[in-house]
């Protein structure tokens, strides 16, 4: 093997799964029941971090911003996602959803329907969130646009 494939070699990394426990998302920032599966930490050269996160029917986080912005990949089911100002938008597998930093904002399932979603951010002088006070039963039961 060449010294150029070697270092490529050396420099591969694989988190297999099921080497991260699953976490209950803690009910301070989380209405309902969620199950967070950690996939990847910050790096120095990444500073991206991701997770997969389900939440049961009727579960969300509360109300958050994040300082360089998140990405949500919908993997399975139907869920919401709103900023703050704007409307409720349902959410299904395959949707990509970009939230520009700094914008309050919650996501979560409907009301009927679980949704898992793939949840990528970067940090920001080791800050990743911020979170709020949580969404209200009349925050999240607005009718979502399609």
């Amino acid at each position: 093997m060449n010294m150029v494939a070697a270092a490529a070699v050396a420099s591969l990394s694989i988190a297999r799964a099921g080497t991260q426990p699953s976490q209950k998302g803690p009910a301070e920032y989380f209405t309902g029941s969620v199950r967070i599966d950690p996939l990847f930490q910050a790096k120095e050269t990444t500073q991206a971090s991701g997770a997969y996160v389900t939440f049961e029917p009727g579960a969300r986080t509360a109300w958050h911003t994040h300082p360089r912005g998140q990405t949500l990949i919908v993997t399975a089911g139907i869920g919401r996602v709103q900023i703050e100002g704007g409307p409720i938008e349902e959410i299904r597998p395959g949707d990509v959803v970009s939230i520009p930093p700094g914008k309050r904002h919650w996501h979560g399932a409907s009301p009927t329907t679980a949704m898992t979603h793939l949840a990528v951010q970067e940090h920001q002088n080791g800050k990743v969130v911020e979170w709020m006070e949580k969404v209200s039963e009349e925050q999240y039961l607005g009718t979502p646009s399609r």
